[in-house]
């Protein structure tokens, strides 16, 4: 069985002056193995992702497990905490109005300077020890810095902090009114094989603000430099993250949730962190898009909308995906307008509320998507 702990990590203070906690769950195993860092919540009304790491706890207590496990879940409790009636708006910093998933840090600058002091011939696990470090001093000089930085930000540098030790990070999310759906850095696209998740967003090797991309840009940016410095040692820090996007937010789902454990478990199976185990991921169809092929649609009018295309679903060119209400017009054949898929798509999200603005984003979706 694996040594398992629980932990507290601070990772901000409300107006009273109180530290606000998160849980955190550590499982070691026997053997060494790959270092896993997983999260859920950061916006605060995507909720699912707590239900998931609920069953990775349990299926992790009666694991032969090699290496270590992090569970950190509802890592932003401020977030979680921000309610309007009956509706969470844990997406952005109320007092700076910053995305709660955009705070991380990331230097190229930093990166390219670490690489020239490189010594080509020292051990690799030495080598990613070293620039763990660098890049957690950087992350501590941020947090110290004597202006002082916004709520997210500090909410963010802590977790990723913390996550940046991690040989593997999984940062859990929810859509809006959303099916399953995984962000996936393109020179990981083979792994993609190895999650329960239907549809798959490839996305370029480079930093955009996400928890992902502040981890596998910095070794991604450092494998480019060192591969201009000593090309023939063929660089690679095998260090993946992904955005697992687990369905609609605001609600749970226990029966999803342990299916998507077992996801997690059959990817973190086919990355060693077992002994023994039997996970294997479902054989699915898996559809996959380019990030510059997943487009959004927007609402010509406002008006009240009703979404006939289901999240998941394959659409065909010239299909009504919805019909908007224009209170205005009732008396007349302007009454309602037919939105039409502009091309074969498939909508992986839309818009929660029926009550829209003109050029509210309706839905997200995959165009020009392939099997994967």
């Amino acid at each position: 069985m694996p040594e398992c702990t629980k932990d507290y990590l601070v990772v901000a203070q409300n107006a009273s002056g109180r530290n606000l906690n998160v849980p955190v769950y550590r499982f070691v195993g026997e053997k060494p193995g790959p270092k896993v860092y997983i999260q859920s919540s950061i916006h605060g009304a995507e909720v699912q992702g707590n239900v998931v790491i609920y069953h990775l706890i349990e299926a992790l207590k009666h694991a032969e497990l090699k290496g270590e496990i992090i569970l950190v879940p509802n890592c932003n409790p401020v977030g979680s905490n921000i309610k309007s009636g009956e509706y969470t708006l844990g997406r952005f910093d109320p007092v700076n109005g910053q995305n709660w998933n955009r705070g991380y840090f990331f230097d190229e600058s930093l990166i390219r300077n670490f690489a020239e002091t490189v010594n080509i011939e020292q051990p690799l696990p030495e080598l990613k020890k070293q620039f763990r470090q660098s890049i957690k001093d950087a992350i501590d000089n941020r947090l110290a810095e004597p202006w002082g930085i916004g709520l997210a930000q500090r909410l963010n540098l802590k977790l990723q902090r913390f996550a940046f030790d991690a040989d593997i990070v999984l940062d859990l999310h929810n859509g809006p009114v959303s099916t399953r759906h995984i962000y996936v850095p393109e020179y990981a696209r083979e792994s993609a094989k190895y999650f329960n998740i239907a549809n798959v967003i490839l996305i370029p090797n480079l930093f955009a603000g996400a928890l992902d991309e502040a981890t596998f840009c910095q070794w991604w940016k450092l494998q480019e430099e060192l591969n201009q410095i000593a090309p023939e040692k063929q660089w690679d820090f095998n260090v993946e993250a992904f955005t697992m996007e687990m369905g609609s937010q605001e609600v749970i789902d226990f029966n999803a949730g342990h299916y998507d454990a077992q996801s997690v478990l059959s990817y973190l199976n086919h990355k060693g962190c077992f002994d023994n185990a039997s996970y294997q991921p479902d054989d699915i169809e898996r559809v996959a898009v380019y990030l510059k092929d997943y487009k959004i649609m927007y609402s010509q009018q406002g008006g009240i909308v009703e979404y006939l295309a289901k999240p998941g679903e394959k659409v065909q060119q010239g299909q009504i995906m919805a019909k908007v209400l224009n209170i205005d017009e009732l008396d007349n054949a302007k009454a309602v307008e037919d939105i039409k898929a502009p091309c074969d798509l498939i909508p992986i999200l839309h818009f929660p509320s029926a009550s829209i603005l003109g050029g509210t984003q309706l839905y997200k979706c995959f165009t020009h998507y392939f099997e994967l």
